[in-house]
C-alpha cells in the first residue's frame, strides 16, 4: 500500500489557459518546482495528474497539469487536495519530522505509559503536541527538546523527560 502526503488544495482557476491557483501546506515551498506528478483524490480513490508547469505569484503558487489546457478543462479540480506519494515526499534534515510521524504515538513519562498523541498544533514558536492520557483528558506539550527525551517515529514511542511541567487543556 503507498502512502500519501497532502501538500496544497486547489482553491481556483488561475487565467484562462489550465492553470490553478493552489495553497501550499508544506513547509518547504520550493517543493512545489520539483513536482512531475501529484495525486488528486477522487471518491477515495487518487489518480496521478502530470505537473506541467509550477510558477509563484505573489504570496501563492500556480500549478498546470498536463492535458488541462483551459479553465473549463481545469474547473472540476477546484477544492480538492493535492498529495504525493512516499517516495516524492520531500526529505527532511535530521531531528526533524513530519506532523503524521507523532499522530497515534504513544508517550511514556517516568518509565510509565502516559497517553497518545492525538493532534499537533503548529505556532509560530513551535508546534505542540495533544496528548490524551488515561484519564481522557488533553495534555499539551510543546514539541521542544526541552521535554523531550527521545522520539522514534518507526516504533510510534515518545518519551517525556522526567519532571517538567505538564500543561492541562482547559476545554
Amino acid at each position: 500500500m503507498r502512502d500519501y502526503f497532502l501538500i496544497a488544495r486547489i482553491i481556483s482557476i488561475y487565467g484562462k489557459n489550465g492553470f490553478l491557483k493552489i495553497t501550499s501546506f508544506s513547509d518547504f515551498p520550493d517543493r512545489f518546482f520539483d513536482l512531475r506528478k501529484v495525486f488528486i483524490d477522487f471518491f477515495d480513490d487518487k489518480k496521478e495528474f502530470l505537473v506541467e508547469k509550477v510558477e509563484k505569484a505573489k504570496d501563492f503558487f500556480i500549478i498546470k497539469f498536463k492535458n488541462f489546457d483551459s479553465d473549463t478543462d481545469a474547473r472540476i479540480l477546484i477544492g480538492k487536495d493535492i498529495f504525493v506519494s512516499s517516495e516524492d515526499a520531500v526529505k527532511l534534515p535530521e531531528n526533524y519530522y513530519f506532523t503524521h510521524d507523532f499522530l497515534g504515538c504513544k508517550v511514556y513519562r517516568n518509565n510509565m505509559e502516559f497517553g497518545s498523541i492525538k493532534e499537533v498544533l503548529h505556532y509560530p514558536a513551535n508546534d505542540v503536541l495533544v496528548i490524551e492520557n488515561h484519564e481522557g483528558s488533553e495534555v499539551l506539550i510543546p514539541a521542544v527538546a526541552g521535554y523531550i527525551e527521545s522520539f522514534s517515529p518507526e516504533k510510534k514511542i515518545l518519551v517525556l523527560k522526567p519532571g517538567g511541567e505538564l500543561f492541562e487543556d482547559e476545554d
